[in-house]
C-alpha cells in the first residue's frame, strides 16, 4: 500500500534538557528505534563520574540524541545538501553504538582483547558485518538503506579510514577540534555534573561556522567562543574526567574486566552488554573481579597513593601503556609489599592522553577579511590549552586501602618522589 503524504511527513519530537526539542523526521525513526541505539540507555555517558557528581547518571543515548541534533544543525549552517545532511545526522546518532559498558572506561581492555576501537565496532554494526565482538546483523544497514542513506558513508564518518580524502568536510563535523560530539558532551556533562567549566557558547559557534575550500571555518567574531570552548574542555578534563576518585573507580572497573574469566578470547560476551549486565556478570564470577565490583557498588574505592610523572626509564614507561606488562608491574609491586594480586592498580590514562596530544587544533581556521588564518598554530598559550590537559598528572597509582601503607613504602623510586609531592 502506498505511504500517505501525511505519514511520510511524520515527525517525532523529544525534549532534551540541553537542546530543547529535538526533531526526528520519519526516515530517521527506524534508526532511533534500533536495538543498537536503544542499548545505549543502559550505558552511562561519563563512566563512574556519578560516584563523585551524583547527577551524572545521563546515558550514551542522551548524548547520541544531542550529537545528532548538533551535527544536523552544523550541516545546515554550512549549507550541505540534503543527502549530506542526512549522512551527517545519521552518523551523529550512531557514532557511539560501538561503546562497551561504562563508555571510555573500557577502551583499553577492548583494544587489548579485541584489537579494536569502539569506532571499529560501530563500523561493523552499521555495515551489518561480523566484527570485533559483534555478529553479523543487517538490521541497521537495512534501516539506513530504507531511509536513502548510504551505510558506507555513515561508517566512514563514524570510523574514518586512514589516509583517505573522501568527504573531508563531513568528517570534520564529527572528528574535528570543534565537532558535534564535543559540542554536545561538554554542555551535557557540565549540565549533569553541575560543573560550570563545560558551559560553552554553542550558539555562537554554530552562528559563526561556515565552509571555505572544502574545510570548516569560523568567522573571526567567533574566536572568543572557540577559545572558551578550548579552555572549557581542558578544565572539564581536570575537574571531572580525571578527578582522582572518578579515575579510582574506573581503574577498578577496568581491572575487574581485565582479570575476569571472560577477558581475552571471550571478551565478545561483555562488549555488547549494558553497565548493569556487566557488573552482575563480574560480581557473580567472584574472586578478584567480584571483589572489585562489590567495592564499586558499595563505594569502597581504592585510594590514590601516587600522582605525578611516570618512570624515567623508556622501557618502564612503555610497559605502563601495555596491559599485560602493566598488570605484571602491579602484581610485582604488590608482591614486594606482601599484598595480594590486584591490591594495587596503575592508571596511565593521562600519560596516554599527553602522548597523543590534540594536533587537530592547529587546523582550526578563521575567516579574517577574506583570508583563511590558522591562529592556533602559533600561539604558545593556545598550544598549551589544546595539546595537553592542565592539572592532570601523567600517572596515578591506586591501592586497596587495607594495604595502602605497605604499598606506599615498597613502590619503585619514581612512585615515591621527593618530599612534598602531591600524593594521596
Amino acid at each position: 500500500m502506498p505511504t500517505s503524504p501525511a505519514r511520510s511527513r511524520r515527525r517525532k519530537s523529544i525534549f532534551d534538557p540541553v537542546h530543547g526539542p529535538i526533531h526526528f523526521d520519519s526516515e530517521m525513526l527506524p534508526l532511533l528505534g534500533s536495538a543498537a541505539v536503544q542499548r545505549l540507555w543502559g550505558v552511562r555517558q561519563t563512566g563512574f563520574a556519578h560516584l563523585v557528581f551524583p547527577g551524572a547518571n545521563h546515558t550514551r543515548l542522551e548524548h547520541s540524541l544531542g550529537a545528532y541534533w548538533t551535527a544536523r544543525g552544523m550541516a545546515e549552517a554550512i549549507g550541505l545538501s540534503t543527502e549530506e545532511r542526512n549522512v551527517v545526522a545519521a552518523a551523529g546518532l550512531l557514532h557511539d553504538i560501538g561503546h562497551p559498558p561504562f563508555s571510555h572506561t573500557l577502551d583499553g581492555p577492548i583494544a587489548e582483547a579485541l584489537g579494536a576501537t569502539h569506532e571499529g565496532i560501530g563500523r561493523a554494526l552499521v555495515l551489518g558485518r561480523a566484527g570485533p565482538g559483534v555478529p553479523a546483523d543487517a538490521r541497521l544497514r537495512e534501516a539506513l538503506e530504507g531511509a536513502g542513506i548510504s551505510p558506507a558513508a555513515v561508517a566512514d564518518l563514524i570510523d574514518p579510514p586512514p589516509r583517505t580524502e573522501r568527504r573531508p568536510l563531513l568528517r570534520q563535523l564529527l572528528h574535528g577540534a570543534i565537532d558535534a560530539d564535543r559540542i554536545d558532551y561538554l554542555q551535557r556533562d557540565a549540565h549533569y555534573t553541575g560543573v560550570a567549566h563545560g558551559f560553552i557558547d554553542a550558539a555562537r559557534l554554530l552562528a559563526t561556522i561556515d565552509q571555505r575550500r572544502g574545510r570548516l571555518v569560523f568567522a573571526s567574531k567567533g574566536r572568543s567562543a572557540i577559545e572558551g570552548f578550548r579552555v572549557g574542555r581542558a578544565l572539564m578534563y581536570a575537574s571531572v574526567y580525571y578527578h582522582k576518585t572518578v579515575r579510582a573507580a574506573e581503574t577498578m572497573a577496568q581491572a575487574a574486566v581485565e582479570r575476569s574469566d571472560d577477558f581475552g578470547s571471550r571478551a565478545h560476551s561483555w562488549v555488547r552488554a549494558t553497565d548493569g549486565e556487566l557488573l552482575t556478570r563480574l560480581e557473580t564470577e567472584g574472586g578478584l573481579p567480584g571483589e572489585l565490583v562489590r567495592g564499586l557498588i558499595e563505594r569502597r574505592l581504592y585510594k590514590r597513593i601516587y600522582s605525578g610523572p611516570g618512570p624515567t626509564d623508556p622501557g618502564e614507561t612503555e610497559a605502563l601503556a601495555q596491559g599485560p606488562a602493566r598488570r605484571a608491574l602491579e602484581d610485582a609491586w604488590a608482591d614486594r609489599a606482601g599484598a595480594p594480586p590486584g591490591s594495587l592498580l596503575i592508571d596511565p590514562a593521562a600519560l596516554l592522553e599527553h602522548r597523543q596530544g590534540h594536533p587537530e587544533w592547529a587546523e582550526v581556521a578563521l575567516a579574517v577579511d577574506g583570508r583563511i588564518e590558522f591562529p592556533f598554530r602559533r600561539s604558545p598559550v593556545a598550544r598549551f590549552w589544546g595539546d595537553g590537559e592542565p592539572a592532570v598528572a601523567e600517572v596515578a597509582v591506586y591501592a586497596d586501602r587495607r594495604w595502602r601503607a605497605r604499598l606506599e613504602r615498597r613502590g619503585p623510586a619514581w612512585s615515591r618522589g621527593p618530599p612534598g609531592r602531591a600524593n594521596g
